[in-house]
C-alpha cells in the first residue's frame, strides 16, 4: 500500500508556519525529505506518557490535544497544538520519556521525522540547532506570558485572548452571517475552562455575558465570533 502523502492543504499548513516559514529552502527540503505522513481519528493516541521519543512530529491538519492525568484519574487538557506547529523535539534533546499524553482531536494529520533523522539533520546544518533555539526561547515566552496572564488576567480577558487565539488557527467564515467567523475546532466547555485554569461554570457565564453583548453566539456545534473587534476590546482593556 502507497505512503500517505500530505494534501494541498496539509502542505500549506506546514510550509506556512510561523516558524518553519523561516528556515532556508535547503534545510526545508531536507526536514520534508525524510518526514512520513499519518492519519488519527478523533481520540487517536499519538504518544503516551512515559513513551521513549521516538519521532518530532508537526501537526499538518486538525489538533493534537496534549493532556496530563490528576491523582484523581481525571484528564486535564493543557493545549491543543494547531496545524503548522512542531512538537516533541525537547524529550529528543534530553533523552528522557515523553511527560504528557497526545490525542488527535477531530480527524487529525501529522508529519513525523524519525529521531534518527532529526539527529541527522542537526548535524548536518548548523542553522537548524539556531533554529531549534529561537522555538524554544518562543516557548519560554509563551509560557511566561500565560503564567503572567493567569496572574494578572480577570477571567473574562483570558477567555476573550483564547477565543481570539483559536480564530487566527481555526476561524472559517460564516454561511449564514457574512460578517461572523465560525471557530471550526469544536471545544466542549469544559475543554475550554482546562485550558483557562478555570471552571466550567464560571466560563459559561463569562461566555452567556458575551453572548448577550452580541460578542459572540453559542451554537451546539461550538462558537461564532460575531464581533472580533469586540473581543480585542475586553483583551485591552485589561492590561
Amino acid at each position: 500500500m502507497d505512503e500517505p502523502i500530505l494534501t494541498m492543504e496539509e502542505r500549506e499548513a506546514i510550509n506556512n508556519g510561523r516558524w518553519f516559514s523561516t528556515l532556508s529552502p535547503s534545510l526545508r527540503h531536507d526536514i520534508l525529505r525524510c518526514a512520513y505522513v499519518k492519519r488519527f481519528k478523533d481520540g487517536d493516541m499519538l504518544a503516551a506518557r512515559g513513551d521513549p521519543p521516538e519521532q518530532w512530529i508537526a501537526c499538518a491538519k486538525g489538533a493534537v490535544r496534549v493532556s496530563s492525568t490528576s491523582v484523581s484519574g481525571k484528564q486535564i487538557t493543557l493545549t491543543y497544538v494547531e496545524p503548522g506547529i512542531w512538537f516533541g523535539d525537547v524529550s529528543i534533546f534530553d533523552g528522557d520519556r515523553r511527560t504528557h499524553d497526545c490525542y488527535a482531536h477531530g480527524e487529525t494529520t501529522t508529519l513525523n521525522v524519525a529521531k534518527a533523522d532529526f539527529k541527522k539533520i542537526l548535524s548536518q546544518h548548523v542553522e537548524f540547532a539556531e533554529a531549534m533555539l529561537r522555538l524554544q526561547s518562543r516557548r519560554i515566552r509563551q509560557l511566561y506570558g500565560l503564567v503572567e496572564d493567569l496572574n494578572t488576567l480577570p477571567l473574562r480577558a483570558r477567555l476573550a485572548k483564547q477565543l481570539n487565539h483559536l480564530l487566527r488557527s481555526y476561524g472559517t467564515p460564516s454561511l449564514s452571517d457574512a460578517k461572523a467567523i465560525r471557530i471550526s475546532l469544536q471545544l466542549a466547555q469544559e475543554e475550554l475552562a482546562q485550558l483557562l485554569g478555570a471552571s466550567r461554570q464560571r466560563v459559561n457565564q463569562e461566555l452567556k455575558q458575551m453572548e448577550r453583548e452580541h460578542i459572540i453566539r453559542i451554537e451546539p456545534g461550538g462558537l461564532v465570533v460575531l464581533d472580533r473587534e469586540g473581543l480585542l476590546a475586553i483583551v485591552n482593556a485589561d492590561h
